[in-house]
C-alpha cells in the first residue's frame, strides 16, 4: 500500500519523465472492429511491417494501467483517450523508425547496459519509481531486487486477493519501465551518433563570434510593399505555375486529407426546461431540510452532480459556489435554491458537520485473510492479542508476508474523489482511531489490524450535503430540434443544396480543409467517430446521414467537398499563396527600379512613399525589427555586416518592403574571442539542433512508408 501511494503521489512527474523519454505507449479505450471492415485487421503499417488491432490494443492496455496507477484514475474520459491514442501510434512509429536505423548501424542495447543503469540508480525514470529509500529518497536497487524476488515467488493461492493484484500491478509497472528504459537508451545512442557527426571549426567559430558580438547602428529608408495597390500588379497563371514547379517539394503532402463542409447544431435547454429543474431543486431543498439520516441515499435520489461522503473534507474540494456561501448559514441549515452561472446549475446545500480532522495520517497495518470467515476472525484475534501482549507489530507482520512498515496517507488521496464503501470504512477508522491504539476492522473478506502512529496538519473540515442539478434539455426539446434538423438533412443531397437549405433553416455551414483520418473530432465536437469514418469512405459532393454526437447534445451532417490525395498538393490549393509571393516580388522590382539611382540615404528618403528611421544594435545572428514597416527583417543584419561605416547599401528586398541602409557606427564590444570556447558552443548548438526529436524523426518519417488505419477501429 505504501508503494502504491508513492506511485500515486509522484504520478504527474513520472508521466512527464516517461513522456520526455518519447516512448510511452499511452492508454486508449478498448478497440472494436466495425462491421463494414471485418476483413481488415491492421491498424497501421510502417515500412511494410503491419501492426494488428490486437497488438495495438496490447500496447494501449499496457500503458493504460500505468496511466491509471500513477494518476489514481479508474478510467479515462474521451478527451484523454483521444490524446493518448495519438501518442500510442506516434510512439510506435517513432520506435519502429529508430530501431530500423539502429539495426542498420549496428546499435543495440544489452542487458548489461540496462543493469548498469539500474545499479547507478540516477536515471530520471528510476528516480520516480516507488523503489526508493524512504530516508534518502534515492532509488534503491535492493528494494527493487527484493520486490522482483517476492514477485517471482508469489503464491496466488495463499496470498489475499488484494496483495496478488498489487504484486501483479507492480510487476507490470516495472516491466514497462524496463522496456521504456531500453527504448530510451537506444534512441539516446542514435541521437548521440547524429550529434557527434557535426563539429565546429576555427573558421565557423570566428564567423559565429563576429555575427554575435558585432553590433551596428544605422539609418534606414524603406518603401513598404503596402504602398503599391495590388490592382497595379498583374500575375499570370503561367507565372504561378512556374513558381509552383520551383517550390513543389514544399507542397508535398504525406497523408491523404479531405475538405469538408458541415452543419453542427447544439441542443440547448428551453425556458421550460430551466423552470422544471428549478422546481425540482426547490422541492429537494425542502426535503433536505427535513432529512437527518441516510444522507448519502437521499443525495443520490436527487441526481446531484456532487455525491455525498460521510468523511469530512477540506472545503477546497467542494464546488466553488458552495464554498463562497458556507459562512452564510449555520449548522444543519439549508442554503438555496440558487442559480450558479458558471456551470449552469440550480443548487441547494446543508452543512451536516464541522470537525477538526488531519490532512495526513501515519499508520501501519496487518491484513489477515484465511480460508473461512471464522478462521479469519480467530487468526485476527490471535494476532491482536499477541501485539497487545507485547509482541512486535513488524515481526508479526513479516510472519504473514507483510512488512508492517509505517505508511503515510494524505487526505488529498481521498478528498474530492469517488470512494467505495470499503475504503470509506478504512478512512473513517484512520480518522477516528486514537494515536498508538490498536483496532480491528473488517474490509471485504479480510480483517485489518490497524494502528495509527500519528496525525498531522489538523484542519477544520466539513460534511456538506449538496444538491447540484445542471440544467439539461428535456426529451421534448431534443425531439423538436432533432425533427427540424432531420427534415433539413432529408432535403439535402449535395453541397449546393446544403448551402441553400441551411440558409432557409437558419443553420450555418462551416468549412474545414485538410481534415485527416488521424483527427478525433469534427469542429471540436466529441463522439464524431462515425462521421469521420463516413468522410473517408465518401465521394466528393456526397452528404452524410444525420449524426447524433457530442455528449448526446449535438446533431451534425457532413458533406465531402474535395479529396486531397497523398503526394503534391494541387496547384489550385496553393495558388493564392503563390500569387501573393509573386505580387510581392514584382512590387520589390518596381520599388528597386525607383531606388536604383539613389546613392545616399537622403536620396532614398525622397523616393515616393518612402519612410525612414534609425535602427540600433543590429547583429548578423538575429533578425532586426524595423518599426516603420512593422516587420522582422533578417536581411538588414546581413546588409549591416557587409556595409562599412558611413557607407550606404544598394536597395535590398525584405519581407515587408525594399530597404537602403547607411551604417553610422559599428561596435565590436568588449568580449574577447576564444576559439576553443566558441567551437565548443557551436558544437553543442549543432548537437541540440540535430538531435531535436521532431527534427530527425521527421526526416525518417518523410522517407518511410507509413499507413494509419486506426480510424477504422478506434
Amino acid at each position: 500500500m505504501a508503494t502504491l501511494q508513492t506511485i500515486r503521489s509522484k504520478g504527474p512527474l513520472l508521466v512527464v519523465v516517461i513522456g520526455l523519454a518519447l516512448f510511452a505507449f499511452i492508454a486508449g479505450d478498448a478497440w472494436r472492429i466495425l462491421q463494414p471492415h471485418q476483413g481488415v485487421q491492421d491498424v497501421g503499417e510502417v515500412n511494410g511491417d503491419v501492426l494488428s488491432a490486437q497488438d495495438y490494443q496490447k500496447l494501449v492496455d499496457e500503458f493504460s494501467e500505468v496511466i491509471k496507477l500513477t494518476n489514481g484514475l479508474t478510467s479515462l474520459n474521451e478527451t484523454q483517450l483521444a490524446s493518448v491514442k495519438d501518442q500510442v501510434w506516434q510512439s510506435y512509429v517513432n520506435n519502429k523508425l529508430i530501431s530500423e536505423e539502429a539495426e542498420k548501424l549496428g546499435l543495440t542495447v544489452t542487458d548489461a547496459e540496462i543493469q548498469a543503469i539500474i545499479d547507478e540508480g540516477t536515471h530520471p525514470m528510476l528516480m520516480n519509481t516507488p523503489f526508493r529509500n524512504p530516508q534518502t529518497g534515492a532509488f534503491d536497487k535492493d528494494m527493487l531486487k527484493k520486490f522482483l524476488v517476492d514477485y517471482a515467488n508469489i503464491n496466488n493461492s495463499q496470498m489475499p486477493a488484494q496483495y496478488v493484484e498489487y504484486y501483479n500491478t507492480m510487476g507490470k509497472f516495472w516491466n514497462f519501465i524496463e522496456k521504456t528504459l531500453r527504448q530510451s537508451l537506444l534512441a539516446e545512442k542514435y541521437q548521440s551518433l547524429i550529434a557527434k557527426s557535426l563539429i565546429a571549426n576555427p573558421v565557423s567559430a570566428e564567423d559565429a563570434f563576429k555575427s554575435r558580438t558585432e553590433q551596428t547602428d544605422m539609418l534606414v529608408a524603406a518603401v513598404p510593399y503596402s504602398s503599391i495597390n495590388d490592382s497595379l500588379v498583374k500575375v499570370s497563371d503561367d507565372e504561378i505555375r512556374s513558381l509552383y514547379n520551383k517550390k513543389k517539394e514544399q507542397y508535398k503532402q504525406l497523408v491523404e486529407t479531405r475538405n469538408i463542409r458541415y452543419v453542427d447544431v447544439q441542443v440547448l435547454p428551453s425556458d421550460a426546461d430551466r423552470k422544471a429543474v428549478l422546481d425540482e431543486v426547490t422541492e429537494y431543498s425542502e426535503q433536505l431540510n427535513n432529512t437527518t439520516t441516510d444522507m448519502g441515499t437521499f443525495i443520490r435520489t436527487t441526481g446531484s452532480a456532487v455525491s455525498y461522503s460521510d468523511i469530512p473534507v477540506n472545503k477546497s474540494v467542494l464546488p466553488s459556489d458552495v464554498v463562497a456561501r458556507l459562512d452564510s448559514i449555520g449548522m444543519n441549515e439549508v442554503f438555496g435554491p440558487y442559480y450558479n452561472q458558471t456551470d449552469d446549475s440550480y443548487n441547494a446545500f446543508k452543512i451536516i458537520a464541522k470537525v477538526n480532522a488531519p490532512d495526513s495520517i501515519m499508520f501501519r497495518q496487518i491484513q489477515v485473510y484465511a480460508e473461512s470467515e471464522e478462521r479469519t476472525k480467530t487468526l485476527t484475534d490471535s494476532i491482536f492479542d499477541a501485539i497487545k501482549g507485547g509482541a512486535k507489530f513488524e515481526d508479526l507482520a513479516k510472519v504473514y508476508g507483510q512488512t508492517g512498515e509505517i505508511n503515510t496517507l494524505a487526505a488529498s488521496s481521498w478528498e474530492g474523489g469517488q470512494i467505495n464503501a470499503e475504503n470509506e470504512t478504512f478512512i473513517k477508522a484512520l480518522i477516528d482511531q486514537p494515536v498508538k491504539e490498536l483496532a480491528k476492522i473488517q474490509i471485504g473478506q479480510a480483517n485489518v489490524i490497524l494502528q495509527v502512529m500519528d496525525k498531522k496538519a489538523m484542519q477544520q473540515k466539513y460534511k456538506v450535503a449538496v444538491v447540484k442539478r445542471n440544467v439539461e434539455f428535456s426529451n421534448d426539446t431534443y425531439n423538436e430540434v432533432y425533427n427540424k434538423f432531420s427534415q433539413f438533412v432529408a432535403q439535402t443531397n449535395n453541397i449546393s443544396e446544403l448551402e441553400k437549405n441551411a440558409e432557409e433553416y437558419g443553420y450555418t455551414v462551416l468549412p474545414r480543409t485538410d481534415f485527416s483520418s488521424a483527427e478525433h473530432y469534427i469542429g471540436g465536437v466529441s463522439s464524431t467517430k462515425e462521421a469521420i469514418r463516413w468522410i473517408f469512405n465518401a465521394k466528393e459532393d456526397e452528404v452524410s446521414p444525420l449524426y447524433e454526437c457530442g455528449n448526446n447534445d449535438h446533431i451534425m451532417v457532413v458533406a465531402l467537398e474535395k479529396i486531397n490525395p497523398k503526394g503534391y498538393r494541387d496547384i489550385n490549393s496553393v495558388a493564392d499563396m503563390l500569387r501573393a509571393e509573386l505580387r510581392r516580388d514584382k512590387k520589390a522590382e518596381m520599388i528597386m527600379s525607383d531606388m536604383k539611382s539613389c546613392t545616399s540615404i537622403d536620396q532614398a528618403k525622397s523616393v515616393q512613399n518612402a519612410v525612414s528611421d534609425s535602427v540600433k544594435h543590429v547583429t548578423f545572428s538575429a533578425p532586426a525589427y524595423v518599426s516603420i514597416t512593422r516587420a522582422s527583417e533578417p536581411v538588414i543584419g546581413a546588409v549591416a555586416a557587409k556595409t562599412a561605416v558611413n557607407a550606404t547599401s544598394t536597395p535590398v528586398k525584405g519581407n515587408a518592403g525594399v530597404y537602403m541602409v547607411q551604417v553610422i557606427n559599428k561596435d565590436n564590444g568588449t568580449e574577447k574571442f576564444d576559439e576553443k570556447t566558441e567551437e565548443a558552443t557551436l558544437t553543442n548548438m549543432y548537437a541540440r539542433y540535430s538531435t531535436q526529436f521532431n527534427s530527425f524523426i521527421n526526416d525518417l518519417y518523410q522517407k518511410a512508408e507509413i499507413k494509419d488505419n486506426r480510424y477504422l477501429f478506434f
